[in-house]
């Protein structure tokens, strides 16, 4: 099926691209989400003659979310869950609570802007991706821990490790020498 997409759409196209896709996914998301219009002739049309007026509010809304995503650079959620000894969460953590999380933090959105392809299952810092407009992508961190305290402690040891990249070579010296028996100092 031949669509006209009134929107950039990831991984498909660009605004005004006339693109195949199957139908299901025609009908099931991007027809309902007003993300494209069939491409008949007298769509075509139509969207000719509103494409100034479309670019234009298309542009206006980039310009918002290019200047939204400075207050996201460098945001770290805390999500305190129960998890076993090994790490692993005895529940996820979806796009919802990370939502939630971000507008207790004071900034608003929608769990259908957070991009994840599966939900986060283990303790730690996990990097998140935010859609504040289909062409502006943001990240952010996802801090999940047991406590607070071990909330801090993560980002503290995180950034740390960010900073000081791994010596290789001295991680395969230890590796080596305690596979041979030998103490490591």
């Amino acid at each position: 099926m031949d669509v006209i997409l009134l929107q950039r759409v990831e991984k498909l196209g660009q605004m005004g691209e006339v693109v195949k896709v199957k139908p299901g996914f025609a009908r099931n998301y991007l027809l309902p989400q007003k993300k494209a219009l069939r491409a008949t002739e007298s769509n075509r049309a139509r969207f000719e003659q509103q494409r100034a007026q479309l670019e234009a509010t298309n542009l206006e809304r980039r310009r918002d979310a290019e200047a939204l995503s400075s207050r996201f650079e460098n945001l770290t959620v805390v999500l305190v869950r129960q998890a076993g000894e090994g790490g692993q969460l005895y529940g996820s953590v979806s796009a919802r609570d990370i939502a939630d999380a971000v507008t207790a933090n004071g900034l608003t959105i929608e769990r259908s802007q957070i991009l994840m392809d599966r939900p986060i299952k283990t303790l730690g810092l996990h990097p998140v991706r935010v859609a504040l407009h289909p062409e502006v992508i943001v990240s952010i961190t996802a801090n999940v821990a047991k406590s607070e305290e071990e909330a801090e402690a993560q980002l503290s040891e995180g950034q740390a490790s960010a900073e000081e990249p791994a010596d290789e070579e001295a991680a395969t010296e230890v590796f080596e020498a305690t596979a041979a028996g030998e103490e490591t100092t």
